[in-house]
């Protein structure tokens, strides 16, 4: 007959334990989360990593590293920005775009950074577009433009930019530049948190792609007809 309360109270520390348990996890769960790593490219064990240029032989995410004591300043810097690269004139949408890399800049391996000269030419258009792995600080140098970005709200953000002016692009929002002069060329310098931003424009990934984009998706996504999407095709140069 004594196992009986005791059985009961047993029972009842169990009830009162295992709230606080779940408490008790749900803080931890937090913890972990509050200290898990929040930038896109991971933090530099090393004071510097010097991409190895010449490893081609297998893939790493990033470049790998030659042996600190054979760093030279030269490593460290760069003009590849410069200048434009010319292509502006001629492209599909008027502008052209310059970027430091693990070659042009091998110093910047593994730092979690990138830059970035957008030329664009006078009426030109830096298509709606997002970088899947980077936020991106936008710096006019030259002329005039109309920028803006649009929020998972479909909220969209628009601000005209004069020389020294910057704006901020979040991560993975599409955005977008356009040059409001129609003669004057305009000049960008863009900083990004990430060694390889990415860059998907919307108009190009969705009827430029190879193999095609399913015609039938197109035509209900856009609520066109199928002679639509042919001719947006051909537009792309597709």
């Amino acid at each position: 007959m004594s196992l009986h309360p005791s059985s009961q109270t047993s029972a009842s520390m169990e009830r009162v334990v295992a709230p606080s348990q779940a408490i008790l996890i749900v803080v931890l769960l937090l913890l972990l989360l509050s200290l898990s790593p929040s930038r896109p490219d991971p933090d530099l064990l090393l004071d510097y990593c010097v991409a190895d240029v010449a490893a081609q032989t297998f893939h790493l995410n990033g470049r790998p590293c030659i042996d600190p004591t054979l760093a030279r300043s030269a490593h460290f810097a760069t003009s590849a920005l410069s200048q434009p690269n010319g292509a502006a004139a001629t492209a599909l949408f008027g502008f052209s775009v310059t970027t430091t890399n693990a070659t042009t800049l091998p110093g910047a391996n593994a730092q979690g950074l990138a830059m970035a000269r957008v030329d664009i030419v006078g009426g030109g258009l830096v298509p709606p577009h997002a970088h899947p792995r980077a936020s991106e600080a936008a710096l006019l140098l030259r002329g005039t433009l109309l920028v803006g970005f649009v929020d998972t709200s479909h909220r969209l953000y628009t601000q005209q930019l004069r020389p020294g002016d910057t704006f901020l692009f979040s991560r993975g929002l599409v955005h977008f530049l356009y040059n409001l002069d129609p003669t004057t060329p305009a000049v960008v310098l863009s900083g990004f948190n990430s060694q390889n931003p990415g860059a998907q424009l919307a108009s190009t990934t969705l009827f430029r792609s190879d193999p095609r984009f399913p015609e039938e998706v197109l035509k209900k996504a856009f609520k066109i007809s199928g002679q639509d999407v042919q001719r947006i095709q051909r537009n792309l140069g597709g």
